[in-house]
């Protein structure tokens, strides 16, 4: 029972024992004056009945008048004249002790009894008759049943008003408790979050601030934890000098993006700074190392315009940039933009010569040998030093995919015909629980489309033309109707990737928002996973967390490795899992700087009861290491192929 009704309940039993309580005692008081006072009037009206009687002894009709007078103007129960000498009844009238407004079993509760007078009638010097009255209690009794509803009455308008005014204050002082009961709820779903306001009650305050010094410390905690992990990660995969990703950061990311069928083709960017050792001894380690620092600068801002690639420094003075799904055109142009802002570096300009600098781009697939590719990008880089004084970067193409469309017209024409009649594919890949790789965790979504050739495409392969062409909205919206449709046909956990603009774009929340709500029932099933990549803050995040929760949809992170500052801000959405991008599980087996990053990274999800997740494991030794991590799901073909749905 809540506590609104337990005090309403308490403001009914007081009433009902201070009304028992004050009509009992007045009921005393009342009873014994009343039957004073009908004793008195019975008594008064005797004598007065007696002696106007008197000169009219003889005379019946006389008395009779008389006694029906007085009978019918007063509250009598009975007045009855008789003679003295042998008791003949002369005149007698009665009326019903039933004749009044208060209810039988008031009246014998009261139980208020008839009063009697009486008086002699002379004849002379003889007594000739005697007069005996009987007050009737109605009037007594009309008065103690409308004094009992308006005492009644009265403490029910008080008692109405106390429950209201006591159900409104209990609920102004109760706002804090259940501010704590979602502040724990919210604890429990992963999500840290301190009260704003703080209670005036003493008590309720002292708890709200413990609540909140708990929530500031968990967040502390986390936080700490995140800082020594991220530590360890920029250790082991970043370079002091540049503060860019280093080699070994490289070749993990090359190596997942060539293994990994749902990964897109891409595209290898390398610039090189030739003969750095001839500019260290002519401008000093100082100036060489603000020449190395201001390239990586540029390097930098081309990796926050595209999240999913990948900048680093290799070596000396090699720079290499990973742009999965990168197109040729654009990366020719971003490479002579970015070779004009080296040129014009001050560094470079105070040298007097022919500019120092390689420009190289090639192609990948899926599928390619990582050693073969980074021969191709030298050979592009060493060919772009034979152009003269003008830096244009060479370039050595990959082999051809022969089922994807060619120009951008041909793609938007099928992509938006796809989009149209709804004609994408769904695969499924399992997610499986680490400690029980036969216990499903969820079923993972992958789209497919059937190109010009006939072939289903991987995602990769159309997923960077859908965010060029500006169609990534209505693709997820195609998505997500597709999901609840297969949801409709076979309920049950699945997971489904949304794209960043969908993510970044209130009003495209909102039209995906709209389309749960039609599919309340199969949208509490659906998870909606985020590209960690192009999270440059969690307020968007947050945002679709807290609108798809009242649809019971959850969000969980993909690719997720790069972001260990943002951890502590993560720990207070409330997310469903974490998934480790795979650059960071391939060959987990053999290198001992992933096992410590992980390591450490799942002590940070166990403190903050987030789970992880494996994607894309790809062998059973790495499916051995996951576990001896303690990693709690885990997906990818070494553990089952992706295909259409089975029952």
């Amino acid at each position: 029972m809540s506590l609104v009704k337990q005090l309403i309940l308490a403001i009914c039993l007081f009433l009902l024992v201070a009304f028992s309580g004050s009509f009992i005692v007045s009921l005393e008081s009342s009873r014994n004056q009343l039957q004073t006072q009908l004793r008195s009037h019975a008594q008064d009206a005797a004598t007065a009945l007696g002696l106007s009687l008197t000169p009219h002894v003889r005379d019946p009709a006389m008395i009779e008048l008389m006694v029906s007078s007085i009978f019918d103007s007063g509250y009598f129960a009975r007045i009855r004249v008789y003679a003295v000498s042998n008791g003949e009844i002369l005149v007698e009238r009665t009326r019903s002790l039933d004749e009044t407004k208060a209810p039988g079993w008031f009246v014998n509760l009261v139980n208020l009894q008839e009063q009697a007078g009486d008086a002699i009638v002379m004849d002379g010097w003889q007594q000739s008759a005697r007069v005996e009255v009987v007050s009737h209690p109605q009037f007594a009794l009309n008065k103690l049943w409308d004094s009992a509803l308006g005492t009644l009455a009265w403490l029910v308008a008080c008692g109405l008003f106390s429950a209201l005014l006591g159900a409104l204050l209990l609920k102004r002082q109760l706002t804090p408790l259940m501010s704590m009961a979602d502040q724990a709820e919210a604890i429990t779903r992963r999500e840290y979050r301190t009260l704003p306001r703080i209670p005036r009650t003493p008590e309720l305050k002292h708890v709200v601030v413990a609540m909140n010094q708990m929530v500031g410390k968990l967040k502390t905690l986390f936080e700490e934890e995140a800082a020594r992990t991220e530590h360890y990660r920029r250790q082991a995969y970043h370079d002091a000098l540049t503060d860019l990703p280093n080699r070994l950061a490289f070749d993990h990311a090359l190596a997942a993006a060539l293994t990994s069928t749902e990964n897109p083709d891409g595209m290898l960017l390398g610039l090189r700074v030739s003969d750095l050792n001839r500019i260290n001894q002519q401008l000093g380690a100082a100036s060489t190392d603000a020449l190395l620092k201001s390239i990586g600068a540029q390097l930098q801002a081309l990796q926050n315009a595209h999240p999913s690639w990948l900048c680093c420094r290799s070596r000396g003075g090699e720079f290499l940039t990973l742009a999965p799904g990168g197109d040729l055109a654009d990366i020719r142009k971003l490479a002579e933009q970015l070779a004009t802002q080296v040129a014009s570096l001050e560094t470079l300009t105070s040298l007097g010569e022919a500019q120092p600098i390689e420009l190289g781009i090639t192609g990948y697939r899926i599928g390619d040998d990582s050693k073969q590719v980074l021969r191709r990008l030298d050979q592009a880089m060493t060919e772009s030093s034979l152009n003269g004084a003008t830096i244009q970067p060479g370039y050595e193409p990959a082999n051809e995919s022969s089922q994807s469309p060619g120009s951008s017209h041909d793609w938007r024409e099928l992509l938006e015909a796809a989009l149209k009649d709804f004609s994408f594919t769904l695969h499924f890949q399992p997610v499986l629980h680490g400690h029980d790789l036969k216990q499903l965790l969820h079923q993972k979504a992958l789209v497919r489309l059937r190109g010009t050739d006939g072939k289903l495409m991987m995602a990769g392969q159309f997923l960077p033309w859908i965010e060029r062409l500006g169609l990534s909205p209505a693709f997820d919206r195609c998505m997500v109707g597709l999901a609840l449709s297969h949801l409709q046909r076979h309920p049950g956990p699945l997971a489904l990737s949304i794209t960043n603009d969908t993510l970044h774009n209130a009003e495209h929340r909102k039209q995906i928002r709209q389309l749960l709500e039609q599919h309340r029932t199969e949208a509490a099933h659906l998870t909606l996973e985020v590209d960690a990549r192009y999270l440059q803050g969690c307020n968007d995040l947050a945002s679709l967390a807290q609108e798809l929760r009242p649809l019971s949809v959850q969000v969980g992170l993909q690719h997720f490795g790069r972001q260990l500052s943002l951890i502590g801000e993560l720990a207070l959405i409330g997310l469903s899992y974490l998934k480790i991008e795979s650059s960071f599980i391939r060959d987990l087996d053999t290198e001992s700087d992933k096992h410590l990053y992980l390591e450490a990274l799942v002590r940070t999800a166990q403190r903050i009861d987030l789970l992880l997740i494996a994607e894309q494991v790809q062998s059973p030794r790495e499916v051995a290491a996951l576990k001896q991590l303690g990693i709690e799901a885990m997906q990818g073909r070494a553990l089952a192929e992706p295909g259409e749905w089975r029952d």
